[in-house]
């Protein structure tokens, strides 16, 4: 492909991406995933940012993950400090899906405790993907100090990631299922629960936690 004709399908990618339709936006950011041009890195990123359609957002993750990492990570990692709560969240959503672990020193105990839920839970998800192995206790004991938080979608995000650190989070579940709070300790065991019979589904981990909460168990079969 000549020079010309390459800058040419550049802008062609460029306008499909901004379209207004969103199926076009949607085939535009497939075509993009499907034949990479680095040219486009930068947009694709700012799109993440404002793109409205869910959808659509998933195949701009897609299409980044298919650029070098080289490109894409760096770019990503800057997204981390936009005042956007859809661009943090979405560029911490695509680094999870570079697998990446460059991009750890990234995630910060300021994303991990985001205002805006959306952040917060995505900031776990690719925090559990990008930890080392030898910090992983120590992002189990930063999750566990937002337990109770939010409702049950919530709180389910959260007991999933720790549940995903495996035996570097048991220290400090255990510690949140003595503490002082009913709402942590509540968490803290459905967590629990939830690790030892996935099969039970949330809620009733949930109750199981309040009752255990309620006759003062908590703790004694940690």
């Amino acid at each position: 492909m000549t020079m010309a004709n390459e800058d040419t399908a550049t802008a062609r990618a460029l306008r499909g991406l901004e379209h207004g339709d969103a199926s076009v936006r949607l085939r535009t950011a497939m075509a993009v995933g499907s034949a990479p041009d680095a040219r486009l890195v930068d947009r694709l990123v700012e799109l993440c940012a404002t793109e409205p359609d869910f959808s659509v957002r998933e195949m701009l993750t897609w299409a980044l993950t298919r650029h070098p990492q080289a490109l894409t990570v760096p770019r990503l990692v800057e997204e981390l400090r936009s005042e956007r709560p859809q661009a943090r969240s979405q560029a911490l959503h695509t680094l999870s899906k570079t697998g990446d672990r460059r991009a750890w020193p990234a995630i910060t105990l300021a994303l991990l405790a985001d205002a805006d839920d959306e952040v917060a839970r995505t900031a776990w998800r690719a925090a559990v993907v990008l930890v080392p192995d030898d910090e992983a206790p120590g992002l189990a004991a930063v999750l566990a100090g937002q337990l109770g938080r939010g409702g049950r979608d919530m709180r389910l995000s959260l007991s999933r990631a720790l549940i995903a650190l495996g035996a570097a989070a048991r220290p400090a579940l255990d510690a949140a299922m003595a503490h002082a709070e009913p709402r942590v300790r509540e968490h803290a065991l459905a967590t629990e629960e939830l690790r030892r019979n996935p099969d039970a589904g949330f809620e009733s981990a949930v109750e199981e936690a309040k009752r255990r909460v309620a006759l003062g168990a908590y703790g004694q079969e940690a």
